[in-house]
């Protein structure tokens, strides 16, 4: 089995105070981690850590692939709308050899790749609007086919299924499940009922990080892993996640219609 990174007893700390404490995990090839957790538990540590946005306090992430093979899609609430941007131009700004990368070039190559991207989307005729007049879904696609620009062995998405519709989101995990034939995904969810039943394996991260190597996780494992989240089953596959998340996240407390 090929590796593509490996953390080792990684502990990240702000101001002293440790966010993440020991982490050990090894992503290979084909892997698809579902990676769950309370708000404040150390998710999007954990994933700037792998994006090399934070520095750890000891420990080490070694890397068995150029970092720039890896995608990474953001949340998409964090990206200005008002930036004056057109979506192809979105997408090609994923290619990462940013010494040589510009806007004003006219690679014919890279254009092509970036509209045969949006074209697998079903986005392709979006190609010259400017990003603040799309929906969160078609935001969604735009900035998936960027994360895709430089074709990774490892592809990041952090909680893609908290601003999209409901039909969009089950199209992204069928998305998904298609691209994890070619690259490992690294899923971050707040929805466990959701990912388990596209993803391979689950990380608990609450401070520290309890690898889980099976989809299938029961409200005990959960608790075992001190991971403060309850699993609300509807028919045959748990569903929705509640446990310490505020107010806000009960509106995902309804049956996204999946395939049984």
């Amino acid at each position: 089995m090929t590796k593509l990174l490996e953390i080792r007893d990684l502990t990240v700390s702000y101001d002293h105070e440790v966010i993440l404490r020991n982490a050990n995990l090894t992503i290979n090839q084909g892997d698809f981690l579902g990676v769950i957790g309370p708000n404040g538990g150390g998710k999007t540590t954990f994933i700037k850590a792998l994006l090399g946005l934070v520095k750890p306090a000891k420990g080490e992430i070694v890397f068995h692939i150029p970092e720039n093979r890896i995608g990474y899609l953001p949340q998409i609430n964090q990206i200005d709308k008002r930036f004056p941007i057109t979506v192809l131009d979105v997408v090609r700004s994923g290619k990462s050899d940013h010494r040589n990368f510009s806007l004003f070039s006219k690679n014919r190559e890279e254009i092509a790749h970036a509209e045969s991207l949006l074209k697998e989307m079903g986005v392709l005729h979006l190609r010259d609007k400017a990003i603040g007049e799309l929906s969160g879904g078609q935001m969604q696609r735009v900035f998936l086919c960027r994360s895709l620009m430089n074709k990774p062995e490892l592809l990041i998405l952090d909680e893609p299924d908290t601003f999209v519709d409901n039909q969009f989101e089950s199209e992204l995990y069928d998305k998904l499940k298609e691209l994890n034939e070619r690259m490992a995904i690294i899923l971050v969810s707040h929805d466990v009922g959701t990912i388990s039943y596209y993803v391979k394996t689950i990380a608990c991260v609450n401070r520290s990080l309890h690898y889980h190597p099976s989809n299938i996780i029961s409200t005990e494992q959960l608790a075992s892993y001190n991971c403060p989240l309850q699993i609300i089953t509807h028919g045959e596959i748990p569903h929705t996640v509640l446990g310490q998340h505020g107010e806000h996240d009960h509106k995902h407390d309804h049956n996204h219609g999946h395939h049984h």
